[in-house]
């Protein structure tokens, strides 16, 4: 087998493992509570933990300063997808204000292999991607929200995430919910990341 063809199989194998340890994540925490909306916060709130540790690893790669406007932010939000998941959006849909715009993904890695059940259709099953902005934007002093207003699972053509500017930070250690629990399985997760990463860069 060529050396190329060695670098594809082995960059297919990281990307469905972190598809598999994501999702046995996501089903843990199905059986761990009860409502639909407290695991819908978890994976938020994982994310966050790891965005707070991928946006340097991100600033060291890239060389990239602080961003000159949102806009620049939202090229930066696409390089990092492309760089820690091998999938590019597309930056579309922004707002008068410039304030908003959506990423749309044709396929979302995340979501490989899954179907929701009928009594899971509130399930945000990637909302671990909106944590992951807000906890990486927060290290830059920029405070933003995001939410999916299209969902693949749910039966749309494309995921849309929407992604929206609300303020400048002043510089200051971020205080997000850092548990115990939580601080493993995002160390898991991240380390899963950087995997996938180093494979996509071979």
């Amino acid at each position: 087998m060529s050396r190329q063809g060695t670098r594809l199989d082995t960059k297919n194998v990281n990307s469905e493992l972190f598809t598999l340890t994501y999702g046995a994540l996501v089903s843990q925490l199905m059986k761990d509570y009860t409502n639909v909306e407290d695991v819908n916060k978890q994976l938020e709130r994982m994310g966050y933990n790891i965005g707070i540790r991928l946006i340097e690893d991100f600033l060291a790669r890239t060389g990239s300063g602080r961003c000159y406007d949102f806009r620049d932010t939202a090229d930066k939000i696409q390089m990092g997808f492309r760089i820690f998941l091998g999938v590019t959006p597309t930056i579309t849909n922004w707002s008068s204000a410039g304030d908003e715009f959506s990423l749309q993904f044709e396929s979302n890695p995340l979501t490989e292999f899954i179907e929701l059940p009928d009594h899971c259709l509130n399930l945000k099953y990637a909302n671990v991607l909106t944590g992951v902005l807000r906890g990486a934007c927060e290290m830059v002093q920029m405070e933003v929200t995001s939410w999916f207003a299209q969902d693949q699972l749910k039966g749309d053509t494309v995921t849309e995430l929407r992604v929206k500017f609300v303020k400048r930070l002043e510089d200051a250690i971020p205080a997000g919910p850092y548990t115990p629990s939580s601080r493993a399985v995002s160390e898991q997760l991240t380390n899963s990341v950087c995997v996938l990463e180093i494979a996509s860069s071979s």
